[in-house]
This record gives C-alpha cells, sequence and structure tokens, in this order.
C-alpha cells in the first residue's frame, strides 16, 4: 500500500523544473502523420501502474485507439473513463487485428509479461513504452535492446526520475568534478522481500473476471490462487526491489559513472568484467529475501577509474547507520523525523570533495556538506537539454526527435546491471559477468539464472 500511494503521489505531483510532467502537445509517427496530430496509442495493462500511466500521461495527450487487459476488474476504471475504445484480453490479437491503427504501445504490465508485450510490438513495427523494470530476467533485457535497434522504433522505458531538473544538474556537476574523485555508490530501501517459503498449494478457483491462462503468459503453468495475484513478491513473476525501486534509485550514478559504457564492444581490447556478489537472509529461488546486501565491482570505462555501487534491502541495522554517518542525519522509514517514510530509498554518492543524497526516484538532489555547496545551482541543466516530461520525450523520439535519456540503449544496461543481482542472491560466492557477451563466465549455474525457459506457445 506504502509503494502505490508514492506512485500515485510521484504521478500527481511530479512537475519539474526542466518541463512539466504531464505531456501538453503531441505528435503522431512521423512515417505516417503530420507533426501536429496525436499519436495512436495501444495500452497493454490499464489496471494499477498501467491505467495511472493511461490516467495521468497518456489519456487526454495521446490517441489511445486499443486497451488490452487480462483482468476486467481492474480494467473497469479505465473502460468506464473511454467505452469507446475496443478492449482485448490477448495482445497478439490486439496488434494483429488492429496493427494499422496503433503507432506505439505502453506496456504496464507485471513484470514478467514486460518482455514479451514489448517485443511483439516491436517486431509489429511500433514505438514501445516499457514500464520499469524493463524486463524480468537479463537476457530479456539484451533482446529487447537488439530489437529496438533492429527495428529502429523509439524507445524509452519508465524511470520519471531522469526527466528532473535536478537530475540533469547533478549529472553536469558531477561530470565536472564538483564531488572530486568518486569513490563509492550506495543505494538502499528499506522494505526487504516477502521471504515465501513455500508456494500456495490449496486449490482455489480463478474468478470469472480474469483470465488465468493469459495472466500467467510466458511463466510455467500453475493452478490459480489469488496470492499469485502478489506477483511482485515471487521471483517467477517479479523483480523485487531491485527492479521496483532500484531502478529509480541506481539511475543518478549508473549514468553518470557511464556504467552502461561497458556494454559497447571494444576492438582490439578485452571485454570487460563486472563483478557481483551479494549476502542474503536466505539463498531463496521462489521469493525474496527478507534482506540482501548486493556489491558490484565495476571496472575503469575510459578515463574513469574502478568504482563500487552497493546496494542495501531491507531493516538491516548496520546498513542504515551506514548510510545516516553518510548523510549525516537519521532515515525517516516511518519511526524516525516526520515520521512519513521520506527516506524509504534513495542513493548517496561519495567523492572525495563532497558527497550527494538523492531521493527515491532520483529526482530530487542534496549536496553535502550544505555550507560548502549552498550556492550551487541546482534546479535545471546549464548544458544538457532539459527535459519537457519523461513520457513527451518519447512522444518527441517517436516522431523523429532525439532518442529519449530511458531508451532501451541505456534502460537495457541498467536493467541487466540490476538483475544481476538478482541472480547473485541465489547463489553462493562471486559471479564474474562479461557485459559485452552477456554471460556469467565463472559459474555455469548463475549464468543459466539469465534466462528461463518460455512456456509452449509463447516467444520473444
Amino acid at each position: 500500500m506504502r509503494k502505490s500511494i508514492t506512485r500515485r503521489r510521484w504521478l500527481g505531483n511530479a512537475a519539474f523544473a526542466g518541463g512539466a510532467f504531464f505531456i501538453l502537445h503531441n505528435s503522431a509517427w512521423v512515417r505516417s502523420y503530420a507533426a501536429n496530430e496525436k499519436l495512436n496509442t495501444a495500452h497493454i495493462g490499464i489496471g494499477g501502474r498501467g491505467g495511472d500511466l493511461l490516467q495521468f500521461a497518456f489519456l487526454n495527450a495521446a490517441n489511445p485507439v486499443a486497451f488490452c487487459d487480462v483482468n476486467e476488474n481492474k480494467a473497469m476504471q479505465i473502460r468506464r473513463l473511454r467505452p469507446d475504445v475496443p478492449m482485448f484480453k490477448d495482445f497478439r490479437q490486439m496488434l494483429d487485428k488492429m496493427g494499422k491503427q496503433i503507432d506505439a504501445v505502453v506496456v504496464g504490465t507485471p513484470d514478467h509479461t514486460h518482455a514479451v508485450a514489448s517485443g511483439a510490438a516491436i517486431r509489429a513495427g511500433k514505438h514501445v513504452y516499457t514500464e520499469k523494470p524493463l524486463s524480468r530476467t537479463v537476457r530479456e533485457s539484451r533482446v529487447l535492446r537488439e530489437l529496438a535497434r533492429q527495428f529502429k522504433v523509439a524507445t524509452s522505458m519508465g524511470n520519471q526520475g531522469t526527466a528532473s531538473g535536478q537530475f540533469r544538474r547533478a549529472l553536469e556537476l558531477m561530470r565536472e568534478g564538483v564531488l572530486g574523485r568518486i569513490k563509492e555508490v550506495h543505494i538502499w530501501n528499506s522494505a526487504g522481500g516477502a521471504d515465501h517459503k513455500e508456494p500456495p498449494s490449496e486449490e482455489t478457483k480463478v474468478p470469472p473476471y480474469l483470465d488465468w491462462d493469459l495472466w500467467l503468459g510466458t511463466a510455467r503453468f500453475r493452478a490459480f490462487h489469488p496470492r499469485w495475484l502478489g506477483w511482485s513478491q515471487w521471483r517467477d513473476f517479479g523483480t523485487g526491489l531491485l527492479g521496483n525501486w532500484a531502478s529509480h534509485s541506481a539511475n543518478l550514478a549508473f549514468m553518470t559513472l557511464k556504467v552502461d559504457s561497458l556494454w559497447s564492444a571494444q576492438e582490439g581490447a578485452a571485454n570487460p568484467i563486472i563483478r557481483v556478489e551479494a549476502k542474503a537472509a536466505s539463498v531463496n529461488r521462489l521469493s525474496f529475501p527478507k534482506w540482501e546486501m548486493v556489491c558490484w565491482e565495476i571496472p575503469p570505462r575510459g578515463d574513469l577509474p574502478a568504482i563500487t555501487f552497493n546496494w542495501y534491502n531491507g531493516r538491516d541495522p548496520q546498513a542504515r547507520e551506514k548510510i545516516e554517518h553518510m548523510i549525516g542525519r537519521g532515515l525517516d522509514w516511518g519511526d524516525k523525523g516526520a515520521k512519513k517514510w521520506v527516506d524509504h530509498g534513495g542513493c548517496v554518492i561519495l567523492g572525495s570533495e563532497g558527497t550527494l543524497h538523492a531521493t527515491e526516484h532520483n529526482a530530487t538532489v542534496t549536496y553535502l556538506p550544505t555550507e560548502k555547496y549552498r550556492d550551487l545551482q541546482r534546479d535545471r541543466p546549464e548544458k544538457l537539454d532539459a527535459s519537457r516530461g519523461h513520457e513527451r520525450d518519447w512522444i518527441e523520439a517517436c516522431k523523429g526527435g532525439k532518442p529519449a535519456w530511458a531508451s532501451y540503449d541505456y534502460a537495457g544496461p541498467l536493467n541487466e546491471f540490476l538483475q544481476l543481482g538478482n541472480v547473485a542472491t541465489q547463489v553462493e560466492g562471486r559471479l564474474e559477468y562479461d557485459p559485452v557477451a552477456g554471460k556469467i563466465v565463472n559459474n555455469e549455474g548463475a549464468d543459466k539464472l539469465l534466462d528461463y525457459e518460455y512456456r509452449a506457445g509463447w516467444s520473444l
């Protein structure tokens, strides 16, 4: 509940210095329509987060021409708002029947169907906006990135903090050396995992409003139980807090430090290796551990030295004390300060000359010590492009403008990097990952966890 409220508050209030969050003007696909016409969008997943995206970013800004959802109850609110828009349960049938009317697709489904829905849309020649995380697995992110390049479509992953003026100004300042040499990155979330030890076992009738087979999608078949619908708690369907929140909280550091450059092959040079190791409450391949700590050792990138990223998830007192020491105050996890959960997630970037603290979406930034950086301009970039709004940036890309900052070219490596953490929590020891080849080179069993076998009838 807390996470849901946070997202809605974010969507309702987000208006950045670089440009409003809401899309004020739209244009359709440059190959088909005039520049002042709206984009014809299809929406896969219109309940929950998909419904939020549609209502707050696309419903009155684009031109929705098709809806798709396997859960009639969750789709009801949007259906009442736009009863004129055709409704489907299977996105494959939607693309087959209405493909000629669709310019772009917005995917807001549970994590395990992000890749197959986005991939199908790309293969149909549609621009795609995918809610974060980009996919459930490392391999899926890699395939989506390759597909987007092959079909030359405009893509973006939902990562709204990227549009913040403070985010973009911080990127400039850190690359200009305002913090000195960046030494360490620390990212956290206080929630922890569900740590379920056993799957649901009792038999339960599928409710009439749900198409269970389509909801399962690529995942292996199992009998219906309502607990499975809490999909973010289960590895077969979700990505835990590394997908749910680290996609936001690690974004500024990952971009600033050009970690994504490791995914580009360097002719004549040995492939770089990222080393990742995790500690967790338990090795749980069914659900996500109650607490986890992950450390990535990142090799040099051009003139940037090697660096470590550290992730803390759950209420480990040592991790909390460590972060509080870095920022010089207590963290409000509902039990300190205003007791409003304002610090449930975030990022600290430690430099040789100063420290940066970013909130969970990386949209608001504080420089420490405060006295030293009091007069620093923080609200908008001076050299980089200001954002017109995260979703609008994607729509501008759809009509031939600059690629969105969260395009698959960037979001693919970011998600691969984070999902390596989810692999590391399922094995013992340090893993060595080759980002150019997309392989774990020192552990065959862990390498198999980069992917999973799709159920018959589904393909990426």
